[in-house]
């Protein structure tokens, strides 16, 4: 994991504030029957993601007032690192109390003495102790690697393979400093992909322990299933034990962002949603906007029906509720308002204004991409037409889309602005009320507040907080060892891992280890390009096909609301032998290419090629700047382009709006693009599951060496075609007629 030094010492005041941080102690201390709640977040991926999170979580913090908030974990290196990074920002930065998950399976006992250790050095009082991925056996883990994978049991006896292992471990370790939390499932916990015999019955006996062990609280999984949590927490509450009797539990509940992203997540988790539930989002499934609607509607409705269930349960208790945020804060703090969740303030604090002198007057405004004069007079609310000319889209992929950042001036002009920049606003900024219609979206600060409010998983901005949403463990295969091998066998040659591709998209294998979803229809335009493309031993890990202004309402290609026109880039992205990369990229840097198509490349070395740094070289210009991942925090490739450049000048990165709609009433929407920065920070996972794959084999096994020696030699290549138009111009380059 690497030493973590906090960056701050504590002030007076923070100490002070935070005399009772125990999440337990703050439970005590509320009203009978007072709702309260608290929201999870992750580390994003990016820096520009992370940067953009610490203003995102202060605005949150102001405008709902959450009792706690929860930190996932990524076991092991820089994944570790970034949690407690972030948990510093929530905790020691902005105050809030602070809950920072801890995984144990395949962590040694002295990465588990690390965390704890920087837990207490931040001043963090409360831990939520998880298992974590399935526990490897001591013959698939490396004592070489530096993230330092442990085994089931460490060299000084200490055995960590479930969550009472640590629970009990910290007990022993620091007596009652931490407040403990541990998870539990309300429809049963499955490590199987399909379970059968999922049940609460099942988990029971282990979850008494859990609590006896010393446990402070429980926190749910997600679930969409009322009648399934009615169960769970009456049988709780009554179980002979008595261990239930009094426990703080928290229902997880997680608002629905985007229709895909939800049924991944519910399949991963194994939460089943409700059918009536779930025809309510199949009759919009094309429109995220309305998605996004009816999925508040859904969580709304849960937390009514979970505060009757909690007053029959636990009559005169606080009722808590955990939010998994996924980074995004528009969805929840609708929840929250239209629910009551919200803790109530004096008239002080509601009325606090922080005094930040006269608005300065704003000389040139960046909208759009255009440098307009912004005006004058500081004070003077914006016409009609000011207002629509400053009007920036609620979908969070227009590469001019800017973050707003509080207190400072921006670093980064291209993707960051001050409040001020964005508008003149109408009355103080940073009142409770004006702070919240912020986070919901009204206007134009809520505008640029909430510009990534639809994610599309790695495929959105890069400059997201909620860029590429983690599970909270790392790099993972999502099953265990024996499904593993069940799935893929014994590869031993590149003939073996072409025909787990094939077999995966002919719809014969139901996971590879790069995805374990299905493929939507659309993939089925051009499987048999696929095919033949891993036929010769060019893995594909992502695709689509080239669309050119079909209907929105186009049963196989169409998406967002009715009456609009969709279109799509052609791009594939996958593994090849270096040898073919060689030969590849030949064709892809002849100068006829140059405004055909970008491309992306790496390795696990962490070499990197690019239409944009091949170009740069070409011209002769500096090419420093476009190698490094901090170098694209300005993208600003149109829909059509592939980066520009030339006249001796510093070539800009370019970004590839690879999906695109036009509606009517709404600027072009872009959710799917492809970029440097976004292409990297995945490019991380991708190699990383090389050897995750490999570990699930006997460390010196034949399959093993394999595996290693491909992750070691392969490239992994995204290439888009510009011409939308031309449906099989990509295919036509990369098969030759084949």
């Amino acid at each position: 994991m690497g030493d973590y030094l906090p960056s701050l010492e504590l002030p007076t005041e923070a100490v002070n504030k935070h005399a009772m941080d125990k999440i337990t102690d703050k439970i005590a201390a509320l009203p009978p029957g007072q709702d309260y709640f608290s929201l999870e977040f992750f580390p994003p991926k990016t820096a520009m993601g992370f940067s953009n999170l610490r203003s995102r979580l202060d605005r949150m913090a102001r405008a709902l007032h959450p009792l706690f908030v929860n930190v996932t974990w990524g076991a092991g290196g820089s994944t570790a690192t970034k949690s407690l990074e972030l948990a510093e920002i929530c905790q020691r930065e902005l105050g809030l109390t602070t809950c920072l998950h801890l995984t144990c399976t395949n962590m040694s006992r002295r990465l588990i003495d690390k965390a704890l250790d920087d837990a207490k050095a931040l001043g963090i009082r409360n831990i939520l102790a998880l298992r974590g991925d399935p526990p490897r056996r001591a013959e698939y883990c490396d004592p070489d690697d530096p993230e330092a994978l442990g085994s089931d049991e460490d060299e000084d006896g200490e055995e960590f393979a479930w969550a009472i292992d640590l629970v009990r471990y910290i007990r022993k370790t620091h007596g009652d400093y931490f407040c403990i939390g541990v998870a539990a499932y309300p429809e049963g916990h499955a490590d199987e992909s399909h379970p059968l015999g999922q049940s609460l019955e099942h988990d029971l006996p282990y979850l008494v322990d859990k609590v006896q062990a010393g446990a402070d609280f429980i926190m749910t999984q997600l679930f969409f299933d009322v009648e399934a949590y009615r169960h769970f927490e009456e049988t709780l509450r009554a179980h002979p034990s008595g261990a239930f009797r009094d426990i703080p539990i928290l229902p997880g509940l997680m608002p629905i962002q985007s229709y895909q992203m939800i049924k991944r997540t519910t399949k991963l988790s194994h939460a089943r949603i409700p059918d009536h539930l779930m025809a309510r989002l199949d009759a919009v499934r094309g429109d995220d906007e309305k998605v996004k609607e009816v999925g508040v509607a859904i969580l709304s409705e849960l937390v009514e029906q979970i505060r009757e269930i909690k007053d029959r349960t636990s009559p005169g208790a606080p009722r808590g509720f955990h939010f998994y945020t996924l980074n995004l804060e528009k969805a929840v703090s609708f929840i929250v308002e239209r629910t009551g969740l919200i803790a109530p303030v004096t008239p002080d604090e509601e009325c606090a204004i922080e005094d930040h002198g006269p608005i300065p007057e704003i000389r040139l405004l960046h909208v759009n991409g255009e440098e307009t004069p912004a005006a004058t007079e500081a004070a003077r609310p914006p016409s009609a037409e000011e207002a629509i000319r400053r009007r920036k889209p609620s979908v969070g992929s227009d590469p001019r889309d800017r973050v707003i950042v509080p207190g400072r001036t921006t670093s980064f002009p291209e993707w960051e602005t001050t409040a001020f920049e964005a508008s003149v606003p109408a009355g103080p900024i940073n009142t409770r009320a004006n702070t919240l219609a912020i986070s919901e979206g009204e206007g134009v600060l809520g505008r640029e507040a909430t510009w990534d409010d639809f994610p599309n998983g790695r495929w959105g901005d890069a400059r997201s907080p909620a860029y590429g949403q983690i599970d909270g463990y790392g790099v993972s295969l999502h099953v265990t060892v024996q499904q593993a091998r069940q799935l893929w066998g014994e590869p031993k040659r590149p003939e073996d891992v072409s025909d787990i591709f094939i077999r995966h998209l002919r719809g014969e294998l139901s996971m590879i280890p790069w995805s374990e979803e299905g493929f939507s229809p659309e993939t089925a335009t051009i499987r048999d390009q696929l095919v033949k493309l891993n036929a010769k031993g060019w893995w594909t890990l992502a695709s689509q096909p080239a669309v050119n202004g079909l209907r929105s309402t186009d049963p196989t290609f169409g998406w967002g609301p009715q009456n609009g026109f969709v279109f799509q880039k052609a791009f594939v992205e996958f593994f090849l032998p270096s040898k073919d990369w060689r030969e590849l990229e030949k064709r892809l840097t002849k100068p006829e290419m140059r405004d055909v198509v970008c491309f992306y490349a790496t390795n696990a070395r962490g070499d990197f090629v690019s239409s944009d740094t091949t170009a740069a070289a070409a011209e002769g210009t500096n090419t420093a700047t476009t190698a490094t991942i901090e170098s694209t925090t300005s993208p600003t490739g149109a829909i059509g382009g592939g980066g520009g450049g030339g006249g001796g000048e510093q070539r800009e990165a370019s970004t590839n709006a690879v999906t695109w709609g036009v509606f009517p009433g709404k600027e072009i929407v872009t959710p799917t693009i492809i970029e440097e920065v976004s292409f990297r920070a995945w490019s991380e996972e991708a190699f990383g599951i090389w050897r995750e794959w490999a570990k699930i084999y006997e460390r010196g096994s034949e399959s093993a060496r394999f595996l290693e020696g491909v992750k070691q030699d392969v490239w992994l290549v995204n290439i888009i075609h510009h011409d939308f138009v031309d449906a099989g111009g990509l295919w036509e380059l990369l098969l030759g007629g084949q």
